[in-house]
């Protein structure tokens, strides 16, 4: 009920719009992958998504970040987030391992392969995690994403959102190929995304 009442929340703060491109919902196994621009995304991204999807979708967040004080631990549990410790990343317990054991066979993710924030001008390069979790798991359906004006309602450096609207862009699933380069992969990934921002 706590997460049904945050995701409510989310989507009135943010005045997410929601459009599906050539795609629907469903609870099959997928990441949905965006750009990143707030801190604000990974909430209002799994929030968009109808009830029975966002039961088993997981958003992989920055532990550092999201167990910083009570209050955003908490919300953190609520969405059942994935929390990765970007300053403690070993060979032998990558981020992408343990986003495959917590996944199973059964729930979705949600990643942000820029790593970190942009401005939200332009879509920054794409971490090659993206890549190595395809190549690990060719199986997985991935979603584009595209998120439009969160950075502006949570603007870097603020704790309080400004009431904008926003909107959510879901693109044509995607794999990785047989074959394909990391590389190249990945900047087809990435123009995925890009993509939906003129969609």
């Amino acid at each position: 009920m706590m997460g049904n009442l945050l995701a409510l929340i989310a989507r009135l703060l943010s005045g997410a719009s929601v459009r599906w491109n050539d795609c629907q919902p469903d609870i099959c196994q997928r990441v949905y992958f965006a750009n990143h621009t707030s801190h604000l995304d990974a909430v209002v991204l799994w929030s968009s998504l109808p009830l029975d999807v966002r039961a088993v979708t997981r958003p992989v967040a920055a532990k550092d970040y999201w167990e910083r004080g009570r209050v955003r631990r908490y919300m953190a549990s609520l969405f059942n987030a994935i929390l990765i410790d970007r300053r403690e990343i070993k060979i032998h317990q990558s981020p992408v391992d343990l986003m495959l054991r917590e996944i199973g066979d059964k729930y979705s993710l949600i990643v942000f392969p820029e790593g970190s924030r942009s401005s939200g001008a332009e879509i920054g390069e794409f971490k090659s995690g993206l890549y190595y979790l395809c190549k690990k798991r060719p199986d997985l359906e991935l979603i584009p994403v595209h998120i439009e004006n969160l950075n502006r309602i949570l603007p870097r450096g603020e704790f309080l959102p400004v009431p904008l609207l926003s909107c959510i862009t879901f693109g044509s699933p995607m794999w990785l190929e047989a074959g394909e380069p990391k590389l190249a992969f990945l900047e087809r990934a990435r123009e995925a995304v890009r993509g939906l921002k003129e969609a």
